[in-house]
């Protein structure tokens, strides 16, 4: 009689490509007209089966997760071609700067990309998806304190879309043709997912809670202490990396999803100065307003240099009301963001 055959992990990753290939490259439970890339992934560049059941990526955007409460932000907009979606007027709601640091840089992207609004809103996959697509800022974030805030401006869905930084060593065209989770999937890069998984080296934490369509992540990077942080709605979920000193990193975003996008609505730097220090600790002590200069009893002309050069750090949310640990949490954290980056502002200030 004939051996039956072995399940081989092939014929896993050809069903998972399936599954991938339905959720990004169509997304058609929900009518939206994206059209099917109508191949799997050949690479080999992904992991053979794993003895983990993978997670199924989701056709169906996430929803309730937004910055604001406008109503094409709500729900993912119903259009049957490309020119339909574009026609949806997009939110303004949080982007107030007018300066930015930094953009996307158009000679360091996957493909898959197009660029918009001044080089500050990247689309991916203007048809069809057939992997994943990925983007870096156009400025290598140099010692300092870096701050920047991208925008989810389309439905979120899919096997990932991400946020996050890399080195140059990140190749971003590396998976054109897989769907996976590009940020975090080596060791010189960390990336948020919109799933709240946070990847680097190839493994992933529960980290916060998902985002969706409309919703800004913020993320600052402290070189000068080596921290990394996330922020979601302009509130903290927490310390995602310490120990970055000494290391040079770019703004990297990367996504699977068809007819995707993400948009700088803010990047600002500032030498880590007293003056920094001073601000950023008087923002500890005064966490509840939304914009610290409001209550400081300074003099007009000092409130507008500081407004201009330290704005972003007197407007950040950081708490300090309960002692967690967002690394071990698969909800939104405010409390290990102003605990952690503290403990380590304290250390490296007694070493100096």
């Amino acid at each position: 009689s004939m051996a039956r055959r072995p399940r081989s992990s092939r014929a896993w990753h050809f069903v998972l490509s399936g599954v991938r290939r339905e959720a990004d490259g169509r997304a058609g439970a929900r009518g939206w007209g994206y059209d099917s890339d109508g191949q799997h992934s050949d690479s080999d560049s992904e992991p053979e089966f794993s003895s983990l059941s993978p997670s199924i990526p989701s056709a169906i955007p996430v929803t309730g997760e937004s910055y604001c409460n406008c109503e094409n932000q709500s729900e993912a907009p119903y259009c049957s071609s490309l020119h339909a979606l574009h026609r949806v007027r997009d939110c303004r709601c949080g982007e107030e700067d007018e300066y930015f640091d930094w953009v996307w840089d158009d000679l360091n992207k996957s493909t898959a990309t197009l660029l918009t609004c001044d080089n500050r809103k990247v689309n991916f996959h203007m048809e069809y998806s057939c992997g994943t697509a990925a983007i870096r800022g156009n400025k290598e974030l140099a010692d300092g304190q870096h701050f920047w805030e991208i925008k989810m401006t389309s439905p979120v869905y899919g096997t990932d879309m991400m946020v996050g930084i890399g080195t140059s060593d990140v190749n971003l065209d590396k998976y054109r043709h897989t769907f996976c989770s590009l940020l975090g999937k080596d060791e010189d890069s960390w990336g948020l997912s919109y799933t709240g998984l946070l990847h680097h080296k190839g493994d992933k934490t529960n980290f916060s809670s998902r985002f969706g369509q409309g919703s800004i992540i913020g993320v600052h990077l402290d070189t000068w202490h080596g921290t990394l942080t996330f922020f979601k709605n302009r509130k903290c979920i927490g310390v995602a990396a310490t120990k970055l000193q000494n290391k040079k990193f770019y703004p990297m975003v990367c996504s699977t999803a068809a007819k995707s996008s993400m948009k700088v609505i803010r990047s600002c730097a500032s030498c880590t100065s007293l003056q920094y220090l001073c601000c950023f600790r008087l923002r500890q002590l005064l966490p509840d307003y939304v914009d610290t200069l409001e209550v400081l009893p300074l003099p007009p002309g000092l409130k507008q240099v500081l407004h201009n050069k330290l704005g972003w750090v007197l407007s950040m949310n950081y708490s300090t009301s309960k002692p967690s640990s967002s690394l071990s949490s698969g909800s939104d954290s405010d409390s290990s963001c102003g605990s952690d980056a503290e403990a380590c502002q304290r250390k490296r200030c007694r070493r100096t």
